[in-house]
């Protein structure tokens, strides 16, 4: 998928979630911001992306997303569990009705034998639905990264088209 691709792909999201007068909000760790960005880059994304929180450090997804310190020190922030608990928090601090959250381990350093370079979680929640992705990503570190807001994207579309079928 293309930069282009890409871009057309959010506008649709921005499209629906407007004309449902929903709002997106972001949690992401390993890509930094990056879906955030991407949103933004859309003109009016004001009418339906309210904001996203950068949590790399566990301590922010802890004291700002909510996320609680047993499912941290149990699964690791790289988790199923994470996510989702990051995606709740997202809604609940940013006063949205979906969300989508992300962390992994970009690289090039960072992996081990069960979460090696290039695993990432996803979650997306839409008004207390919540799917989860775990992806393993190829490349360098801004290759994981980018391939990471590229399945954000689908995954959003995905659950906000089920729900308003």
């Amino acid at each position: 998928m293309d930069a282009t691709h890409r871009h057309l792909l959010i506008e649709r999201l921005g499209t629906l979630l407007a004309e449902r007068r929903l709002l997106l909000g972001t949690a992401e760790s390993c890509t930094g911001g990056l879906i955030a960005a991407a949103c933004t880059d859309v003109s009016g994304s004001s009418a339906w992306f309210a904001g996203g929180i950068v949590a790399y450090a566990n301590a922010v997804k802890e004291n700002v997303l909510r996320v609680p310190r047993s499912i941290l020190d149990t699964h690791g922030a790289v988790s199923e569990q994470t996510v989702r608990a990051m995606t709740q928090g997202a809604c609940a601090v940013l006063g949205t009705d979906m969300a989508i959250a992300v962390s992994g381990v970009a690289g090039p350093t960072g992996g081990s034998p069960e979460k090696p370079v290039g695993t990432v979680w996803l979650a997306a929640t839409l008004r207390g639905t919540i799917i989860t992705q775990r992806h393993h990503f190829s490349g360098p570190r801004h290759a994981v990264r980018e391939q990471t807001v590229l399945a954000s994207i689908p995954m959003l579309l995905d659950l906000l088209e089920s729900a308003y079928r």
